[in-house]
Formats: C-alpha cells, sequence, structure tokens
C-alpha cells in the first residue's frame, strides 16, 4: 500500500497544533502553541481569548510543522482536524482551516473526534500496539473506559456520571491555592505528602462507572474548616483514591472481558503517580500497560492525524458542511 501522509489540525481547547504524520504510525513533524501562560493570569482558559489566538497561531504553526516535515502543501494526502468535543468557537478555527485547505487543495477532509484522538495517541506511541485492548480515557473533560474492538468499533464501559476526574483535579488545585493548570501541580506537590495520613471518601457503584464529585466536595469541606491542613498530604491522598478508582474499575474491566492489554489516554494519563501504579498493576497481574509519550498526553494533532488516518482508511469522508459539536460524545 502507498504512503498516506495525513495533515491533523487541533485546535479544541488552548492550543493550537498542526502535525504532518505518515501511515498513523510515523510522526515527521508535531507542532504545538500552547496558550497556557495567557490563560494563567485568569486561573483556567478563557474561550474567547483561546479562539482569537488560534486564529492568530494556526497559519504560521502549519507552515513550521510542514517546514519540519520537509513537505510542501501538494505531498498531503487527507487533512484531518478535531471537530469535537471542546470549545466551540476554538473548535471552530480548526475546522474552517482544515476545511479551506481541503477545498483549495482538493484533498479529502475527515472530522476527528478528540478523544478517539487520544486513544490514538497510543499507536504512536506504540508501533507494534493493535486492537482489541481497553482503554482508560483521562482527561480535563472525559473520563471513559472504553473496549477498543478495532481501530474504529469500540464499546463504552463505563464513564463518570459528574465531574471528569481533570476537572475534579483543576477544582481541588484552585481552592488549596495552586496555580493554573492545576493537575501538574498537584502531582508535583504530592511527591513531598503522606498518601495515607488523610482519610478521603470513595465512590463505586455496581457497573463500571465513576464518581468524583463526592471527593472533590470532600476535599473542599476539609480544606475551607482546616485552611492549615498539609497541602502535601492532602494532595498526595487525593491522588491515591481516585486512582485507586480507576484501577478498581479497569481491573474489573479487564477481568470481565479477560483482556490483557490497557492503554491510558487524555492530559490526565500523564500524572506520574497514575502511571507508576498503573505500571504496578500491570506487573503483579501479567497485564501489559500502555502509557503514551507525555507530549501525547496533552493535546497535540499528531494524536488527530494518527486517528484520522484510520477513520480514512475505512472509508470515512467529511464534506464541507462539516461543522464544530463541542459536545459531541464518542457513542
Amino acid at each position: 500500500m502507498e504512503n498516506i501522509i495525513t495533515l491533523g489540525i487541533e485546535s479544541s481547547c488552548d492550543e493550537t497544533s498542526v502535525a504532518i504524520v505518515k501511515n498513523g504510525r510515523e510522526v515527521l513533524s508535531n507542532v504545538i502553541n500552547t496558550q497556557i501562560p495567557i490563560h494563567e493570569q485568569f486561573g483556567g482558559v478563557v474561550p474567547e481569548i483561546a479562539s482569537r489566538n488560534h486564529i492568530k497561531a494556526i497559519s504560521g504553526v502549519t507552515k513550521e510543522a510542514l517546514r519540519q516535515a520537509n513537505f510542501s502543501m501538494n505531498d498531503i494526502d487527507v487533512v484531518t482536524c478535531t471537530y469535537g468535543p471542546g470549545l466551540v468557537g476554538a473548535l471552530l478555527v480548526g475546522v474552517s482551516y482544515a476545511k479551506a485547505l481541503s477545498y483549495c487543495l482538493n484533498k479529502p477532509l475527515v472530522g476527528v473526534n478528540h478523544i478517539m484522538g487520544h486513544i490514538a495517541a497510543n499507536y504512536i506511541s506504540y508501533p507494534e500496539l493493535e486492537p482489541p485492548f481497553l482503554c482508560l480515557i483521562v482527561s480535563g473533560g472525559h473520563t471513559h473506559l472504553v473496549h477498543i474492538k478495532t481501530y474504529t468499533d469500540f464499546e463504552i464501559l463505563g464513564k463518570t456520571r459528574d465531574d471528569a476526574i481533570g476537572e475534579a483535579f483543576d477544582k481541588v488545585a484552585r481552592v488549596i491555592g495552586l496555580q493554573y493548570p492545576g493537575g501538574p501541580k498537584i502531582d508535583k506537590l504530592a511527591k513531598q505528602g503522606n498518601e495515607n495520613s488523610i482519610e478521603l471518601p470513595e465512590t463505586y457503584f455496581e457497573n463500571l462507572d465513576f464518581s468524583f464529585s463526592g471527593i472533590k466536595t470532600a476535599v473542599l469541606n476539609l480544606y475551607h474548616k482546616n485552611p492549615d491542613t498539609d497541602k502535601a498530604n492532602l494532595c498526595a491522598s487525593f491522588e491515591k483514591v481516585v486512582t485507586d478508582m480507576l484501577l478498581n474499575n479497569t481491573k474489573k474491566a479487564a477481568k470481565q472481558l479477560k483482556i490483557k492489554r490497557v492503554a491510558l489516554a487524555g492530559g490526565v494519563s500523564a500524572n506520574s503517580y497514575i502511571r507508576e501504579k498503573f505500571i504496578e498493576y500491570g506487573k503483579s497481574e501479567d497485564v501489559k500497560i500502555y502509557c503514551p509519550n507525555i507530549l501525547l498526553c496533552t493535546d497535540n494533532a499528531a494524536m488527530i492525524a494518527s486517528a484520522g488516518y484510520y477513520d480514512y482508511i475505512n472509508g470515512k469522508r467529511s464534506d464541507l458542511t462539516l461543522n464544530a459539536v463541542p459536545n459531541l460524545k464518542i457513542q
């Protein structure tokens, strides 16, 4: 089969990213322009500011991605872009740019689900990985346990009933005075604490769903009542309990399906404690654990190009009516 060169565009939140990927696995370039320094002063992402900065950055980021790959626009076979979920204004910048490129170059267009992109980050980090496998998606907006049956066929086994795990991390960080983005700061501070020093509630259901509102509220109430609580101990205890909840459901699903391969995906999968505990689980129960390269855990276009490639070779095409879908589901 001839090589297929995919251009990916990611603009769902506060990263403007463009990548060039060959055959869904080989990253030729992956340029990321982050807006974190801009949004830090506001304590979180401001959607309108994010959209405006995507407009400013996207053309330059695209040119740099092509330059790094040593490709021209005419070398591109497929244009892919994130069309949801995410911030509607931010998504529209990437979708509009992708549609313009597709039209001008007369190249196929494929709209990609951002969450499927996070799953595909594993295909880049692990060229040998192929479905079927179990994937735990943990990010600022999602907590899903998914059975990946083929590259385009999957089943959601469990999901959060309230807050996503990344949302819980950010809210806990904010209340104890850690700056945006909160997740990495909790991860760093927790290394100085005792994970068994503070008792926090765990929430489980008969099925494989998750809930993080209870532990989030418990942390907030505890800190408001006792502002002298050791922050490192609180972060360590919080991290331990949410990781226990993730592990519990993942182990149950792996045993039910008799699956011996588990992948992590999403921004929260960059958390060092979560990675460590999943790797320990893999060693103790002879389960192969896949953790994407840290750069590929956060929002980037290489994962979108990879997911778009598999959609493309399985026959998916988008037309110029493609629009942003901020609440897009993965099933």
